[in-house]
């Protein structure tokens, strides 16, 4: 997972992968079938480890504020940790990848619509709630914020410190729209 990850799906080399492994290639091929098939495997590894943070804030918290605050806070903490390689690696795996490896691509980009979709149906879930005005574009929101995320992955990769992309979430929620207060019940007058 950390050879593709830090060195994006293509610029692995099997050699790359056997070594961090402790395999022979025809070991990895038995064991996994081709280079493309593992790499689903290790990004489906990422997905259930290091990017399982943005999934669980969506279910756990209570509101879409909340939900949204938090995965961006626990992204930032991890797109810098030192124990692996910065950055997402289902963002920036596939990003210079050339036609040969446009299955690879698909199944990233698929991964990545489907988290948008997560994150809009939790928007739209806080619309419906009350939480932000009926008239927010829940899509738009959604592809704001996966836009900041996908943008911070990149400053991790370039090096961005933990602080730095904390002060980039707190910008990012400033823009988060305020619901209406309650309308007051009107006095009657006599």
């Amino acid at each position: 997972m950390h050879v593709f990850w830090e060195r994006g799906y293509e610029a692995a080399s099997i050699a790359d992968l056997t070594s961090a492994m402790g395999i022979t290639p025809p070991s990895l091929y038995t064991a996994f079938g081709d280079k493309e098939k593992l790499f689903l495997e290790a990004i489906e590894r990422y997905a259930l480890g290091p990017g399982s943070a943005g999934p669980r804030a969506l279910q756990e918290e209570p509101t879409a504020r909340g939900a949204i605050e938090r995965w961006l806070h626990e992204a930032a903490e991890e797109l810098t940790r030192p124990c692996h390689p910065k950055g997402c690696m289902v963002v920036m795996a596939t990003t210079n990848c050339s036609v040969a490896a446009e299955h690879v691509q698909t199944a990233l980009a698929k991964r990545r619509a489907a988290a948008m979709a997560s994150i809009r149906e939790r928007i739209q879930d806080g619309i419906d709630r009350g939480e932000l005005p009926p008239e927010t574009d829940a899509k738009a929101l959604s592809n704001f914020y996966s836009t900041i995320y996908q943008g911070m992955s990149m400053q991790a990769k370039d090096g961005a410190t933990r602080a730095s992309l904390m002060a980039t979430v707190d910008a990012a929620m400033r823009a988060w729209p305020a619901a209406a207060p309650p309308k007051a019940a009107k006095r009657r007058t006599a």
